[in-house]
């Protein structure tokens, strides 16, 4: 099978929001070098998303990731794909306040490369997302379902439901864009919700489970890869049966080392 070279351009703020009604935009998450450096050529940005403390470190929530981790993947990234728009997300308990998500921004931007950082919130996180992009910093929001909400949330909701949470949703979506955000991740919301959402803003809306009425979308790797096996989501597809694939190659090659067929005379030295 040969595989179809796409034009690719390296992407920066101006072009991500110019990118509003012209062209759908394709995030996916990665963690290390080895599989960003796979996406760079495809992917217009690439989220190391603390996502990975639940498909990397096998933990059952967000919650737990430090901001020594994401630094430390955001490097490994960086490092495979040095020519991607790389997205740090903050993790859970890093920007509280103002001064905290501040300070915590700038150690991203001096101990990595990447160009911008995510953050959890609308309304409510819409002056912390001003006093970042005020200092320089480059803030892409994260509306609708918020992983890093979901113990004070009861679990994961889909939202947009009732008339005044689509209120709500839009109001948060208006808020970021207001504080400076170059984009919205729209996480599990009615997609005529997010078709409104969509709408309402001048910058490009990235959905996760909110149909394919945005302005682009955003997979974890090891879903759309079919790599997790406890469980799909009903807006997951998988684009190839990963964790299959792995297992018929390892017991492949536990077979071919039982019969002595591997390492073949071609394989020796």
């Amino acid at each position: 099978m040969s595989i179809i070279k796409n034009d690719f351009e390296k992407m920066n703020i101006t072009k991500i929001k110019n990118s509003k009604n012209n062209k759908k935009l394709t995030v996916i998450t990665a963690y290390d070098a080895l599989f960003a450096k796979l996406f760079e050529d495809t992917a217009d940005m690439i989220l190391v998303g603390d996502s990975l403390n639940m498909s990397f470190a096998g933990k059952s929530d967000t919650l737990s990731a430090t901001l020594e981790q994401m630094i430390y993947h955001t490097n490994a990234v960086c490092a495979g794909a040095k020519s991607a728009f790389v997205i740090t997300d903050m993790p859970f308990g890093t920007y509280i306040n103002k001064d905290q998500a501040l300070e915590n921004a700038i150690k991203v931007y001096r101990e990595t490369n990447a160009a911008a950082i995510k953050i959890e919130g609308g309304e409510d996180r819409a002056d912390i997302i001003k006093h970042l992009t005020s200092n320089s910093i480059a803030v892409m929001g994260h509306i609708g379902l918020m992983p890093q909400y979901v113990r004070s949330e009861g679990g994961y909701k889909v939202r947009g439901k009732t008339p005044q949470d689509e209120e709500q949703l839009i109001r948060d979506a208006i808020a970021v864009e207001k504080a400076g955000a170059f984009s919205i991740v729209v996480e599990g919301v009615m997609s005529s919700v997010a078709k409104k959402i969509t709408e309402a803003v001048n910058i490009p809306i990235i959905g996760i489970g909110a149909g394919n009425v945005t302005d682009g979308q955003v997979l974890v790797w090891s879903d759309m890869l079919g790599f997790f096996e406890e469980f799909k989501p009903k807006f997951v597809r998988h684009y190839m049966q990963g964790a299959l694939l792995v297992k018929e190659a390892v017991n492949q090659y536990r077979n071919d080392v039982q019969d002595s067929s591997f390492p073949s005379k071609e394989e020796e030295y």
